[in-house]
């Protein structure tokens, strides 16, 4: 069984765009198995895995799905117009390599556009729209884009290794947002396991969070949980020019407990279980608000009456682009922190958190 950081590592670098999940679906199922849980999908691919059989129903969930693209057409000179899936900004996208995964395996490209060199004093001052930009694979021509095995619908994924920076502590990598998420549910079951938990612990990866928190309505509908807790990435303030308004996490100040975003206004119960669990165990811990996204808690919490819930995150730079920044230390306290809650969360307590009067 892989240690946390491995997991981490395989789940940052295997492939995974939205609506495509299946290599990330499948390092969970098998770390699932061997934890000997019950596991079960969705009918949109959402992987459910269940362990114990007594007490309330607490759901743990981090997303699969990263952001990436779908080839839209090949042109007869045979490069790529692509669509997104999920949400880019455009200034971040030319000159990255990416990987088209097509029915033969995946073909590495470029994204590129027209060079500086050729464009009018006008166009230089004007950023290179997602439309205009195009993906070489190093053909010359659409049949030879179509012997790689590429077709229109396949998905295209950033490349970009995870990897240790100079501090032992600073790893880059794609896809953090969420594989973070999902390391943090299967690592909070790991060590559940271990000393056992007064529920019944439901250990979920949703599918097409980034297209519309498409999974979790559907896996929180078959599971119907007592308490939901979805784990997620927080936007990194600490970097030039960032104005402390609005982002207030910082990288190696601990996990993040969200009091606000545009999907969810936490149980206020449960959110205040979190903060005395993190200062009962001397945990370091942020707050933070996300006016500007919404999280799979957010739609865990319109379950059937309702959910009460509640999204924890750990700090990462450069979200939604090709390479995000994170200390692994947020990571491991988050995983503490979530196991410290998930232990609490026992019959009693939870008809408590769900007594709204």
């Amino acid at each position: 069984m892989r240690d946390s950081l491995q997991l981490l590592e395989d789940l940052s670098n295997a492939p995974g765009v939205s609506g495509f999940e299946r290599d990330i679906q499948d390092i969970l199922r098998e770390e699932l198995t061997k934890l000997n849980t019950e596991i079960v999908t969705d009918n949109l691919g959402s992987i459910i895995a269940k362990d114990g059989d007594k007490g309330p129903k607490i759901l743990v969930a981090g997303h699969m799905d990263e952001i990436g693209f779908m080839v839209r057409l090949i042109t007869k000179e045979g490069f790529i117009r692509f669509s997104a899936l999920g949400g880019w900004w455009a200034q971040v996208l030319l000159s990255q390599r990416v990987a088209v995964y097509g029915r033969k395996g995946p073909v590495i490209g470029v994204i590129g556009s027209k060079p500086p060199h050729i464009l009018s004093k006008e166009e230089r001052q004007k950023p290179v729209e997602k439309n205009d930009m195009f993906i070489d694979v190093g053909a010359f021509s659409a049949e030879e884009v179509e012997e790689l095995g590429i077709r229109p619908g396949d998905p295209i994924v950033p490349v970009s290794p995870f990897t240790c920076m100079g501090n032992e502590d600073m790893y880059i990598g794609k896809a953090l947002d969420n594989r973070v998420g999902c390391a943090i549910a299967v690592e909070t079951l790991k060590l559940q396991k271990n000393e056992g938990h007064p529920n019944q612990l439901y250990v979920v990866g949703t599918v097409q969070e980034e297209v519309g928190l498409r999974g979790a309505q559907t896996a929180g509908t078959l599971v119907d949980p007592d308490i939901a807790l979805a784990f997620e990435v927080a936007i990194a303030g600490d970097t030039p020019g960032v104005d402390e308004n609005k982002a207030q996490a910082k990288l190696g100040k601990g996990p993040v407990i969200f009091i606000l975003d545009r999907s969810l206004i936490p149980n206020l119960k449960l959110r205040d279980l979190a903060f005395e669990t993190a200062e009962e165990l001397d945990i370091n811990y942020q707050v933070d608000i996300m006016e500007g996204g919404s999280t799979d808690a957010g739609k865990l919490s319109l379950v059937h009456r309702g959910v009460p819930s509640l999204c924890i995150g750990v700090p990462v730079r450069y979200i939604h682009s090709h390479t995000g920044v994170v200390n692994i230390q947020d990571y491991y306290k988050a995983i503490e922190l979530t196991s410290a809650i998930v232990s609490k969360l026992d019959a009693e307590t939870v008809a408590s958190i769900k007594k709204v009067w």
